[in-house]
């Protein structure tokens, strides 16, 4: 095992920058994940870690060993890909033996190296089978154990889980969890998909635009964005955003709509008279319209449209002009059309500088 050093490195095609000074610490054994939209650079970064891709700036450390022009069979990773990349023609128990018989590995300690981890895959069974007569789960289980079979200081996924119906995909984060637990390798993931994101790692990179956008816990970057992308980016349905403006006596008004909050609690709005103002849909409160009143964050509302997910709903409400999203208990919940009242709890607040899209800090 080892830990894993960005430090500074970019990535350029041309006049095009796709990574941007990526300075990161990964720790010996920790999971990472790499979390970001289709073209924020995670993928590339995966791969110069991995020496698919040539780094155009800063340095890349394994462990102390500084791996720029060092060969990728060299750096001590293996990498699970998308498409599990398995030769066809050859079986289960060839394909994950595939990288020890190019390193002359006696035969002996090959079978027995690929039957330990066929073993603890569930794979045994399979390993005079072709990949073509084996499940999309099965396949990327041959791809997980023809990594581990290397005994890498560092594995490497890129989006792995991505061509798996929902079902198995959860079925396989489960197993990517214990299989972590087990061999406590040190572990860098990339995935377009939070909830992989939220249940796998110990810490989450989110990236935007080739650059780090936030680095946290999966608490961290859920409870404390640290921008208006990330707190958009995690969590779904996404988090509410008004644009708020200060008035004269230090409550602030929508700009779009009717919406009015009170002095915004905790926030160093200092020198700021337009705020974007977020709130997740699970943070908000549906009470009866009669609850209209005292309570400045009670707010009148309108169901425009429900949706049924099972155990929750989501409601599509007009408040006060605004439109947003709630997600409540699916039983009971109110109909379309239906006149009712919204409160927004005020401890679950989030704010963001307009310009520069930061938090405001509490």
């Amino acid at each position: 095992m080892a830990n894993v050093s960005l430090q500074q490195i970019g990535k350029s095609y041309g006049g095009s920058v796709a990574v941007e000074a990526f300075n990161l610490e990964i720790r010996d054994g920790e999971f990472l994940v790499l979390l970001g939209p289709s073209g924020c650079g995670k993928s590339t970064t995966l791969r110069m870690i991995a020496g698919l891709e040539s780094i155009t700036t800063g340095d890349l450390l394994i462990g102390d060993t500084r791996m720029n022009n060092v060969d990728p069979k060299n750096r001590g990773v293996a990498m699970v890909f998308q498409n599990y990349a398995l030769y066809p023609h050859k079986t289960v128990s060839e394909n994950m033996g595939m990288a020890l018989k190019l390193q002359k590995m006696p035969k002996a300690d090959i079978e027995e190296r690929i039957a330990g981890v066929a073993d603890m895959l569930g794979l045994t069974d399979y390993l005079e089978r072709k990949p073509g007569s084996l499940s999309g789960g099965q396949r990327q289980r041959v791809a997980i154990g023809r990594a581990i079979v290397r005994t890498p200081e560092v594995f490497l996924f890129d989006e792995p889980l991505s061509n798996l119906d929902a079902k198995l995909r959860v079925k396989m984060r489960m197993e990517l969890q214990e299989l972590h637990d087990r061999l406590g390798v040190t572990s860098v993931y990339v995935t377009h998909d939070q909830v992989e994101a939220m249940t796998l790692a110990d810490r989450i990179v989110i990236m935007d635009g080739g650059v780090i956008a936030q680095v946290g816990t999966p608490r961290e970057v859920y409870d404390k964005p640290a921008t208006e992308f990330v707190a958009g980016f995690i969590g779904s349905p996404a988090m509410n955003f008004m644009t708020m403006q200060l008035a004269s006596d230090g409550s602030w008004s929508s700009t779009e709509s009717t919406l009015v909050l009170p002095e915004l609690p905790g926030f160093d709005t200092r020198g700021a008279d337009t705020v974007r103002v977020g709130i997740r849909p699970e943070h908000m409160t549906i009470l009866d319209a009669s609850a209209v009143g005292d309570d400045p964050w009670v707010l009148p509302g309108k169901v425009m449209l429900a949706e049924l997910l099972g155990a929750d709903a989501l409601l599509t409400l007009s408040v006060c002009g605004e439109i947003m999203t709630a997600r409540v208990n699916g039983v009971g919940y109110p109909e379309q059309g239906q006149q009712l009242a919204v409160r927004l709890n005020p401890e679950q607040l989030h704010a963001f500088d307009r310009e520069s899209k930061k938090a405001l800090q509490v």
